[in-house]
């Protein structure tokens, strides 16, 4: 029996993926797994018995990836699962400022009153003319699950649309239309785009990665999205740019007191994956994450541990290995188990950045004393039984 402990509400329609093999728990305590969506973990006391966390979505910046990496706790977000409902909010955004329909509508608001409306609405509306997206240029930085379907549907439009990104997907690449121009250096896309779209995640080395300079590079009256994350970009420096006419609508789904009711500003109250199918497809895809990790120690879509999936295991024993990526781990590991006597069967190991990780299956129980064997190595985190 495996209990698990839920942060935020979760669309009932996941959760009904539990087996009678899961018990739902209101104490975090006693918890082998969490589902989270916005709840900040950063200050939680994590306890022992924490296997892993599922983010029901794809930002992962309310989860302290480096302490649950330190502790041997798997870490999954839901790539892929809310980017229909995040696409078709760009390209809303998109509409709302080429056309400028909201100072259209606030204008109709404000003149709810008037008898006329019909013959001032004639004369006003030159004051909220805008521009077709078609045949204008789309730069969409970040080639994942929301900036595909960006590109794809953009092409459906008319557009023209380049794509950045270094270390795009084989199945991104895949997903791609082949009329979009994938450019290698992401000037090229403030050089020459009407509209840029960022779909990157939150990292060092992304943070504030639209400034000053970036923006001095962009075409006059260019129209910047942002529905990924609103510390990519240096706001205030949109702020001048909006000022001095380089920018000539700044759109995000992060609300906030820099661009809230600012000229030049659209700012959605974070509606980017706020869809009823976002939210079950998200829900479901973290408990099958979970599921899959409790009961066979897989791990699929984790952002601060390896991809390792074995299936289910047919052999007796099944282990797994937290550890630090260094050299000579895996010869310690089966070292271990030839003292024992025990023949490994099957194995794999992964790592991403420091850390690594070892599933080995065997044709013998695993007892206690392999187990404390294991922990003794050094460099090894966390050791689980999974079978």
């Amino acid at each position: 029996m495996f209990k698990y402990h839920c942060l935020n509400p979760i669309a009932g329609i996941g959760l009904q993926k539990f087996t009678d093999q899961y018990e739902k728990t209101d104490r975090i305590e006693e918890a082998e797994g969490v589902l989270v969506r916005s709840a900040s973990m950063h200050e939680m006391e994590l306890p022992d018995s924490l296997l892993a966390v599922a983010r029901a979505g794809a930002g992962v910046n309310n989860i302290p990836l480096d302490k649950c990496a330190e502790k041997g706790i798997v870490v999954f977000n839901t790539p892929g699962a809310n980017a229909n409902g995040v696409k078709e909010l760009v390209i809303a955004g998109m509409l709302l400022a080429s056309r400028d329909v909201v100072d259209g509508i606030n204008w109709v608001v404000s003149e709810k009153d008037d008898e006329n409306i019909a013959k001032a609405a004639e004369k006003e509306k030159k004051n909220f003319a805008g521009t077709e997206l078609f045949d204008k240029k789309l730069g969409i930085i970040g080639l994942g699950a929301i900036g595909v379907k960006v590109a794809n549907v953009a092409k459906h439009l008319g557009m023209e649309v380049y794509g950045y990104d270094p270390y795009v997907s084989v199945d991104a690449a895949w997903n791609l239309s082949r009329d979009v121009k994938h450019v290698l250096n992401v000037e090229e896309i403030y050089e020459n785009c009407d509209f840029i779209t960022i779909h990157v995640p939150l990292m060092d080395a992304t943070r504030g990665m639209i400034g000053t300079e970036a923006l001095s590079k962009m075409k006059d009256g260019v129209i910047l999205l942002n529905f990924a994350r609103d510390l990519l970009v240096d706001e205030k420096a949109v702020l001048k740019s909006i000022a001095a006419g380089k920018v000539r609508r700044y759109v995000s789904d992060f609300p906030n007191p820099v661009t809230a009711g600012q000229k030049g500003c659209i700012v959605i109250p974070h509606l980017g994956a706020s869809t009823e199918e976002s939210e079950d497809n998200c829900a479901k895809m973290a408990v099958k994450e979970l599921m899959n990790y409790l009961e066979n120690g897989n791990i699929i879509n984790s952002v601060n541990y390896p991809n390792c999936d074995m299936g289910v295991c047919s052999q007796p024993g099944r282990i797994a290995i937290f550890h630090k990526n260094i050299a000579n781990m895996i010869t310690k590991f089966t070292a271990s188990f030839g003292d024992e006597g025990i023949n490994i069967t099957d194995m794999m190991n992964k790592s991403k950045g420091e850390f690594a990780y070892t599933m080995l299956d065997v044709e013998a129980v695993i007892t206690p004393e392999i187990v404390k064997k294991l922990e003794t190595i050094e460099g090894v985190i966390r050791v689980r039984v999974v079978k």
